[in-house]
This record gives structure tokens, C-alpha cells and sequence, in this order.
């Protein structure tokens, strides 16, 4: 071995007793987390659960406070998935327009794809944004149905899209159904749709073929957008209500003072060093803390086309627009300010931890009260 040879394997071995250590306590803490996020989940998921069926008389009596209180546990279990990231560190700095200005009003987000952890970054930057969470409706890949949160997603009505051009026609037909049976009749304002369809990893290369073919811009950092649930939605909840019959529900269920469908809210995700968080880190955190970066642009539906045609072009160009904002990011670190403004202006995202500990206290005394009560009518029956 040469002296050079020896020298770099002394500094390896240095690195790696200096690391040592670092590694132990993230292995530590890891085994921790998981051991804590499935006892948060044993107690949390089987008492919304149990809450909603001891509910169901209000649902028939009073349909609209029924959906209320379970929208509020719902924010509450998506909050605790939030608290999860924020505690590793995983925290959210937001630009572009403060969306909080139309948490009441109904919009439709249109989110870029990257990873698992793009869902639980949105759990956790909505969370202060009033009612949005417990009012919101997701559509996510099927595979979603068949984890731990899957039967709260049923209960709560989130849709659940699965994605191949076999499946396509069928599944905007039953996205159409889901909305019309489930929207206004669950008082749902919000909607999170992911366009580009799958995650940018497993879509780019499919992407770029497209785009070469049909002469559209060549894209790295997102898709081109699938228009076909996106068509749907504006059709369900814009055309109709346009033309003057309430969408999404029986009109018995619309709220009289409803204005429809009013905002297009274009979110861009964008990760340091273009590095996405997956779901496996934000459980565990043996990823070092980072800062998540979330752009809006806000868009009234007044202009927005509903032509298909033109609708695709419109829809096109917003993530014509998210590449270009990405690509600003991953050289500046930042955002491009927007037009007419010299620099742009980041906003903190925050989390109580006072209503952290609160909504973690209440799972865990649920969880304790109904394991109690169900062993209680156990022993009454055996």
C-alpha cells in the first residue's frame, strides 16, 4: 500500500469513528420514533374510529355538524402526522401568495410530485390555515388505501385514484360519481390534486419522450400534467354551478350562501439540493433537520379556461412556470420574487406545541377510555 493509500484510509477511518456516534443516536432515535408512531397509531386511528360510530345517530339527525366534528378529528390525526416531521427538525418555509386569505373560500390545489413526504409536508403547512385541513378532500394513489390511514381517508372521503391508461376512463368516471355524492354533502372546500399523475422519478423519462414528440417544452425538474382529473373537478364543481344548478352534492346539501368553486391555488414543492423527503424518513428522521420550500401562486377560477383544449395549454404552462420556479430555486436557493417586486418574501411555517401535546393527550385518553369501554361490553357478552 502506498503512502497515499494510506493516508486516505486513515481519514476514512477518522470520518467514520467521528460519525460513529451520530450514527448510534439517529439508530436510537429512529427505533424510538417507530416504537412511539405505532402506539400513536393503535390509539389514535381505532378511537377516530369508534368516535365516528357512536356519531352516527348526529349524522342522520344533523348531517352538517356530523361531517364538522369528524373533519376536526381528521385535522387532528393529520396534525399528528405533522408533528412527527416538525419534531425531527423537517420544518416549512412558504412564498408567493399567502393562501391563508381564501382558507375559507373553495379552491382547488395543484401540487408537484416528487416523493411521499410532498403529502406530509402539506399536512403540516396547512395545519394553521383555519378549517382547510378538516374540510379537505385528497386524491391519492390507490396503494394509499392500503395503509394505516387508508380507512380514515374512506371514512373521511378522499378519493382514490389509480393510475395506468387501462384504468383512466373508468377511474375519472367514478372521480365524477365521488364528487357529486361526496363534496357538498360533506361540506368539503378544498381539493389537493396531484397533476403530473405519479412521482417525478418514475414519470420524467415517459415525460420527456412526450414533450419531444408533441414538440412541448423539454421539463427536468417536474411532468407535464395529466388534464383528465383536473377536467373533471372544474367540470363537476365550476360548469354546473356556472349554469345554475349546484355541483358536487344533492342541492338540498348546498349551503345557500356557497360561491362554488373560486380559487386555483398553483403549489410548488421544492427540496434543498433538489433531495425529497419519503414518508420512511419522516417517520424515522435519520435525515438531518431541513427547511421544505412551498410556493403559491393563486389564480381565480374567472380565469381559468374550461375548453379542454385550452384548458390543457393553461394547465401546460403553470408547470412550464413550476420549472422554471424550480430551476430559480435549485441555483439561488429562493424563489423568484413575483412580478413587480424587486426580491422575494419567504414566510416561517409554525406549529403550536402546546396544541401539539393537546391533540397527542387526547389520542392517547381516547385510546385509553375505548380500550376500557370495549373490554367492559366484553366481559358483559362472554
Amino acid at each position: 500500500m502506498t503512502e497515499k493509500d494510506q493516508t486516505d484510509s486513515n481519514v476514512r477511518m477518522a470520518v467514520t469513528l467521528e460519525e460513529a456516534p451520530w450514527l448510534g443516536w439517529t439508530l436510537v432515535k429512529a427505533l424510538m420514533r417507530f416504537a412511539f408512531m405505532v402506539a400513536n397509531n393503535l390509539v389514535a386511528i381505532p378511537s377516530y374510529i369508534c368516535y365516528v360510530i357512536i356519531l352516527q345517530p348526529l349524522r342522520l339527525l344533523d348531517s352538517k355538524s356530523f361531517w364538522y366534528i369528524e373533519g376536526i378529528m381528521y385535522k387532528w390525526l393529520l396534525g399528528m402526522v405533522a408533528s412527527w416531521g416538525w419534531y425531527a427538525g423537517y420544518t416549512v418555509m412558504e412564498w408567493g401568495d399567502d393562501i391563508e386569505a381564501v382558507s375559507k373560500d373553495e379552491a382547488v390545489m395543484l401540487v408537484n410530485h416528487q416523493a411521499t413526504g410532498d403529502v406530509c409536508t402539506l399536512m403540516m403547512c396547512l395545519q394553521n390555515k383555519g378549517l382547510v385541513v378538516a374540510q379537505m378532500m385528497w386524491l391519492m394513489d390507490h396503494i394509499f388505501k392500503y395503509t394505516n390511514f387508508g380507512i380514515v381517508s374512506l371514512i373521511h372521503g378522499d378519493f382514490f385514484i389509480r393510475q395506468g391508461k387501462s384504468h383512466r376512463d373508468q377511474q375519472l368516471l367514478l372521480l365524477k360519481k365521488h364528487l357529486e355524492n361526496n363534496y357538498r354533502s360533506r361540506d368539503r372546500k378544498w381539493i389537493v390534486l396531484f397533476p403530473e399523475g405519479g412521482f417525478l422519478r418514475k414519470r420524467r423519462e415517459t415525460s420527456q419522450a412526450f414533450a419531444e414528440k408533441n414538440n412541448l417544452p423539454f421539463l427536468k425538474h417536474v411532468t407535464l400534467p395529466r388534464i383528465g382529473a383536473t377536467k373533471i373537478i372544474l367540470s363537476a364543481l365550476v360548469a354546473q354551478q356556472e349554469n345554475g344548478s349546484p355541483a358536487g352534492g344533492d342541492a338540498k346539501e348546498l349551503d345557500s350562501k356557497s360561491k362554488g368553486l373560486q380559487w386555483i391555488i398553483d403549489t410548488t414543492i421544492a427540496y434543498p439540493r433538489a433531495e425529497p423527503i419519503d414518508i420512511q424518513t419522516w417517520i424515522l428522521a435519520y435525515r438531518k433537520p431541513t427547511i421544505t420550500h412551498v410556493h403559491y401562486r393563486i389564480f381565480p377560477i374567472k380565469d381559468v379556461p374550461l375548453e379542454t383544449d385550452d384548458l390543457s395549454d393553461w394547465l401546460y404552462q403553470r408547470f412550464i412556470e413550476k420549472e422554471d420556479l424550480l430551476s430559480h430555486f435549485y441555483e439561488t436557493g429562493a424563489f423568484p420574487p413575483p412580478e413587480g417586486r424587486n426580491e422575494a418574501v419567504s414566510r416561517e411555517m409554525t406549529l403550536s406545541n402546546m396544541w401539539i401535546f393537546l391533540i397527542q393527550s387526547f389520542a392517547f385518553l381516547s385510546g385509553y377510555m375505548w380500550y376500557n369501554v370495549i373490554q367492559y361490553f366484553y366481559h358483559c357478552l362472554f
